[in-house]
């Protein structure tokens, strides 16, 4: 059988990238540099084969079309989820979102990291 093992997204301050995963939970695993010159930080979530890596490139500059891509969390209560996070300071989307899933509005929310890439929110 064929896994899916890990992400790669390319980010422009690994440590402000690496604080905003481990809010929603990430853990940090190994940091290293790759024979090309980048510095690479493998993240995951307890309890999953995926990973996320970060990759930070010197002189490359993190640039895409809006809503290119996203990743996406599952969480058994999305609504303790999203206060905690919005206690840590994180600013959750679309507005108003607790009126909209208490209104029975598909319970999905987003978050933004610090270059731009979305993070959906599911109930799972």
């Amino acid at each position: 059988m064929i896994k899916f093992l890990h992400t790669r997204i390319r980010v422009s301050d690994p440590e402000a990238s690496i604080s905003f995963y481990q809010q929603l939970g990430f853990e940090l695993g190994e940091k290293k540099d790759s024979p090309q010159g980048n510095k690479l930080a493998f993240l995951h979530l307890p309890g999953n084969e995926h990973f996320l890596e970060l990759t930070y490139s010197p002189g490359f500059k993190v640039q895409f079309p809006e809503d290119l891509m996203h990743t996406c969390v599952g969480v058994p209560d999305i609504i303790e989820y999203c206060e905690a996070l919005e206690a840590g300071g994180m600013e959750i989307w679309p507005d108003q979102w607790r009126e909209k899933f208490a209104a029975g509005e598909r319970k999905m929310a987003f978050v933004t990291d610090p270059d731009g890439y979305e993070v959906e929110i599911l109930e799972h």
